[in-house]
């Protein structure tokens, strides 16, 4: 990667660990100090769209939206100015928080920002069998629960490809959970842009507002922190659209893809060299094949409790 344009380096790049997708590194120069994201194109469900992404993040950046300054889009390497702050944790967050965040959410809808159109969606894969099958021969360390679960993953990817969304669709982060976040002095920082693009409004609500009420898991979910998310989006100028299975399922969709990939992952057992590590591949396998089926069973109680 070429990064002159950045300074004359005041030392070696050093990596930051934790990215569930691609590789983060922190270049300090004399000119300031920078994250330096390595995308993994390599194996990627779908194609990034840097340059557009560029764009978009400069357009939010200049309308005020709290996020690290994008510099450059080159290839697979993107930087943006380092910003210091406190990892948000997989935690219900306050109140005020959520506020703030569904605020961000309505100024960045508003943004007219050239976006070009998605190509037709291809349907969700329906592999889960084959799946199962290559898990146990692999002695998987879960592949006995994704057996146990195959029909429940046929059902999900169902509903993704069935589920009617009532619209509009917005362009957008497409992304906003906590390991996405940064809090600075109290306020949200919003990080992580790659993933954007257009997308169902009530899907991005859903998403976003039910991972700020939450923990890892699904016990614990405040109503009341969900509920901030849609009241600061409100008094942003949003409208909010219709209740229904809409709100969750491009959360669910997401999980069931990432879950897929990271399975195949852990099948090729090979350390592919961009991305996460097999290891943190086989932490994500594992927390898909276990928790998409609570979240899939709870999808009435979200609707009916959330939404009602």
């Amino acid at each position: 990667m070429n990064l002159s344009h950045l300074g004359a380096p005041l030392g070696p790049m050093v990596r930051v660990h934790g990215g569930f997708a691609n590789r983060l590194y922190r270049l300090d120069t004399d000119q300031g100090s920078f994250a330096v994201k390595e995308l993994n194109l390599a194996d990627r469900r779908t194609a990034y769209r840097p340059k557009q992404v560029l764009g978009f993040e400069r357009a939010a950046f200049a309308a005020g939206v709290p996020m690290p300054e994008p510099v450059s889009a080159d290839g697979g390497t993107l930087v943006h100015r380092w910003v210091d702050g406190e990892r948000v944790p997989e935690a219900p967050v306050a109140a005020e928080f959520g506020f703030e965040i569904g605020g961000i959410l309505a100024r960045l809808h508003a943004l007219d920002v050239p976006w070009p159109e998605p190509p037709a969606e291809e349907p969700t894969p329906r592999d889960w069998p084959e799946l199962a099958v290559r898990a146990a021969a692999a002695r998987q360390p879960w592949a006995g629960e994704l057996a146990s679960g195959v029909e429940t993953f046929l059902a999900i990817a169902e509903l993704v490809d069935s589920c009617a969304r009532p619209g509009p669709v917005v362009l957008t982060h497409a992304d906003v959970q906590p390991w996405n976040l940064l809090a600075r002095e109290g306020r949200p920082v919003l990080l992580d842009w790659e993933l954007s693009g257009r997308i169902d409004l009530s899907g991005e609500l859903g998403s976003t507002a039910l991972s700020l009420a939450k923990g890892p898991g699904f016990e614990g979910i405040e109503p009341a922190v969900f509920r901030s998310v849609l009241d600061g989006y409100a008094a942003g100028g949003g409208v909010l659209p219709p209740p229904g299975p809409s709100w969750f399922v491009h959360m669910i969709g997401g999980w069931l893809g990432h879950t897929r990939w990271n399975i195949l992952r852990c099948l090729a057992g090979v350390e592919v060299g961009t991305g996460p590590e097999l290891a943190l591949s086989q932490e994500s396998a594992r927390d898909g094949v276990r928790g998409l089926p609570e979240l899939f069973a709870r999808l009435p109680w979200l609707v009916e409790t959330l939404l009602g």
